[in-house]
């Protein structure tokens, strides 16, 4: 008997958002549903995932248009693996939730270049996959920064606050050029981690049916 198609969840936040830990949670809960799950995310550990998080890390100095490009390259490949890619996992009757996914080039790389090619890139990208929902954890970027500096010994290249007000503003232009389109869920992250998770659980259990 073919296995009924997965559902497509992302994650997305400003840095410090608690996506990992709410990712985690949600896995716990649909399994506890009787789901099969599986969690990726952005970069990916592919080589081209591995160049992005030594730019991310500032190891390596890329422009923001490679950046942007690149990302495109590893999300293409991110869907279309045949071992374990997105569109895989999902004909296998998985729910695939992903940490970051075209609302994060959209925001990021889209406050430092030309947002509409990013879009466009990322948008008009047959094998790109649009989610069944995107769940944005929203914090200012004073509780982000709040928490990276209370959780990391090091930063990444975004995590500043100029940086992340940008992100932030970004995000919102793109929801709002997305609003119907896609499916974008804004949900409040500085509150505890139940009430979070317990927000997030009632949403997804709505659009699956559970």
């Amino acid at each position: 008997m073919e296995a009924k198609r997965g559902r497509f969840i992302v994650f997305e936040g400003i840095d410090g958002a608690g996506k990992t830990t709410q990712i985690e949670l949600l896995a716990k809960h649909l399994r506890a549903c009787g789901r099969a799950v599986y969690c990726t995310a952005e970069p990916t550990e592919s080589v081209s995932g591995g160049l992005l998080r030594d730019a991310l890390s500032g190891v390596s100095r890329r422009t923001v248009c490679e950046m942007a490009a690149m990302f495109v390259f590893d999300r293409i490949h991110h869907n279309v693996n045949p071992v374990n890619g997105i569109q895989k996992m999902l004909a296998d009757g998985f729910d695939v939730i992903c940490d970051r996914y075209y609302y994060s080039s959209m925001a990021y790389q889209g406050s430092g270049t030309d947002p509409e090619w990013v879009g466009n890139m990322n948008l008009g990208c047959p094998e790109i996959m649009r989610p069944d929902v995107c769940i944005f954890l929203d914090l200012t970027p004073a509780q982000s920064m709040e928490r990276i500096n209370r959780g990391r010994a090091t930063q990444e290249i975004y995590e500043n606050e100029e940086k992340l007000t940008q992100v932030r503003n970004q995000f919102y232009r793109v929801f709002e050029q997305l609003r119907e389109r896609d499916n974008i869920q804004i949900v409040d992250a500085y509150r505890s981690v139940e009430e979070i998770h317990n927000d997030i659980a009632k949403l997804t259990d709505q659009i699956l049916k559970i």
